[in-house]
């Protein structure tokens, strides 16, 4: 993504890249509820974009696609998102997959759609990344914005998946910090079914 990074962390990358993609055309419908949301919901695209580790062990941010996955009914949104990042400085096989991004029109929970991605593209590149600093897992992220404001609305929080743990979650912004909810966790019976135990 020209523009953006690289990152040291993968945190500030992920931080980074809210606001870029909140920002984007007809990115948040707005609140639920809130005066045209039904109009602003019709208009709105979900944007999504993978953050990635380099051999200079730094965190990059793909180009974001926001080719969406059909649906006649328009009852929900789904960016489609590429499996595989091309950035030409480097060899295809040594790039990791941190993280999935993409927005949700409004604050709203990671669906099911999002929870079978990312675990199919844990299959295809690894649940548990060795990076310079650590070991990072795979998880899946969805911004949102509670801000009614049609351009440059605010980054107030993201959904996340991390498929290793199982945890789900929900991070919102107090200020300058952030705070995590733990929402439940995710257990698979097998590899087509899954039950979702809310805390």
């Amino acid at each position: 993504m020209p523009g953006f990074g690289p990152y040291a962390t993968y945190p500030e990358a992920l931080l980074a890249a809210c606001p870029i993609i909140l920002s984007k055309p007809h990115a948040t419908a707005g609140r639920l509820g809130a005066q045209n949301f039904e109009l602003r919901w019709r208009l709105s695209n979900e944007y999504c974009g993978w953050v990635y580790y380099t051999p200079d062990h730094q965190y990059e941010l793909s180009m974001l696609t926001d080719q969406a996955v059909p649906d006649p009914a328009n009852r929900w949104k789904s960016c489609k998102l590429p499996p595989f990042v091309n950035d030409p400085r480097y060899p295809a096989d040594s790039l990791q997959y941190i993280l999935a991004i993409h927005n949700h029109p409004f604050e709203d929970i990671l669906s099911e759609r999002d929870i079978r991605f990312i675990v199919e593209m844990g299959k295809l590149h690894g649940f548990e990344l060795k990076t310079q600093a650590t070991m990072t897992r795979l998880a899946i992220i969805a911004f949102f914005s509670r801000s009614d404001a049609f351009e440059s609305p605010s980054c107030d929080g993201f959904f996340e998946y991390i498929p290793f743990t199982g945890a789900l979650a929900k991070w919102t912004r107090a200020g300058e910090k952030w705070r995590q909810e733990k929402l439940g966790s995710v257990k698979w019976i097998n590899d087509d079914t899954y039950e979702i135990h809310w805390n």
